[in-house]
């Protein structure tokens, strides 16, 4: 396992793996996280109202699915090799290429195997959750 865990550092340990990416990206990424799940609580009552108990199931997907691929992403970007200019623009583009892959594949997933969701409440609470992640630039991190 050790001989693996050189070339991999995914085998490393999960808990090492996110010290680091919260050390790096703490305060931005835990208040966006923040932002998001109450965002995810808000339209699962709001569709939960509208919808019903399906509509609540399908706004707590979509806000799930856009928060998992927002974590992966501050994952993979604070995996990254900071040390040159080129590791910093593969990390970036590492993290893009998990933002956008990784949605797709679970929205996916969720469609394919929840037939009684509620199509309009999944994608509100995913685009919602999605757009409040953009915001993280703005945190400050003092």
């Amino acid at each position: 396992m050790i001989a693996v865990a050189l070339y991999f550092r995914g085998f490393c340990g999960v808990r090492r793996i996110f010290n680091v990416m919260l050390r790096h990206l703490k305060k931005p990424v835990l208040t966006v996280l923040r932002w998001q799940l109450a965002a995810t609580a808000v339209l699962m009552v709001i569709a939960a109202l509208a919808a019903g108990g399906h509509g609540a199931a399908s706004a707590l997907a979509g806000g799930l699915v856009s928060i998992t691929a927002g974590l992966a992403a501050a994952l993979a970007a604070s995996m990254g090799n900071a040390k040159s200019a080129g590791g910093i623009v593969l990390s970036a583009l590492r993290a893009e290429a998990v933002k956008l892959g990784l949605p797709v594949l679970l929205l996916w997933l969720v469609l394919v195997n929840y037939r009684e969701a509620v199509v309009g409440a999944l994608i509100a609470a995913f685009v919602v959750t999605l757009l409040i992640f953009a915001m993280a630039f703005f945190v400050r991190d003092y």
